[in-house]
């Protein structure tokens, strides 16, 4: 099962980078984002760095054209460096488009791009805090006490603790359970707060 998992989920993830760069370019708003409920923005703490490569992909397909004489191999080099500059700009894109959600009942999705979906139900959020961490990984993974950080640039903002685990899915499948989630927040005092208020709310 795992082995026919992993494509369709890549061919999935490609279709969402797809929808996220039509969704950014024709400015139609944030995806998943209901009345009543609070955007959390992460992609504006990685749109330097984001903006970095893609000058360095740019530069690199533009000096390989020039650089590289045989034909076939010109053309195989220049489609995948089109193509990881199209990756560069979607995935971009798709974090744009997908920010975290406080929603209105007091549930909470996390997101990152077309990666990573997750749905913590309303009343599950024990506690949540801002804490700034740095963990040594990637932007999907999961710690050593078993927690799930959700970084950009390296970093995290908010940590929320769980009332009990809720199951999680990695970019590429893989099942995991775990009760404290951080990630970051471009105003994590205001992501913070409305939660908070959210479960004040739920609580009355």
């Amino acid at each position: 099962m795992t082995g026919p998992r992993v494509p369709r989920r890549l061919v999935a993830h490609e279709v969402a980078l797809s929808a996220g760069l039509l969704r950014w370019l024709a400015r139609r708003g944030p995806h998943g984002v209901r009345e009543g409920d609070t955007a959390v923005p992460y992609a504006p703490g990685q749109a330097a760095f984001m903006y970095g490569i893609l000058f360095v992909s740019v530069v690199e397909t533009v000096a390989l054209a020039y650089l590289v004489p045989w034909p076939v191999v010109h053309a195989i080099t220049l489609v995948l460096d089109l193509w990881g500059v199209y990756f560069v700009i979607a995935l971009h894109a798709s974090c744009v488009v997908r920010p975290h959600v406080v929603g209105a009942d007091g549930s909470l999705r996390l997101r990152y791009g077309a990666l990573f979906d997750l749905r913590v139900p309303a009343g599950r959020v024990a506690s949540v805090r801002v804490e700034r961490r740095c963990p040594d990984a990637g932007p999907v993974s999961v710690g050593a006490d078993g927690g799930v950080d959700l970084a950009v640039g390296s970093r995290t903002t908010v940590t929320v603790e769980l009332t009990e685990p809720v199951v999680f899915v990695r970019p590429l499948g893989r099942r995991g359970e775990a009760r404290t989630f951080r990630f970051y927040a471009e105003d994590p005092a205001a992501a913070v707060a409305a939660l908070r208020a959210r479960a004040v709310t739920d609580n009355v």
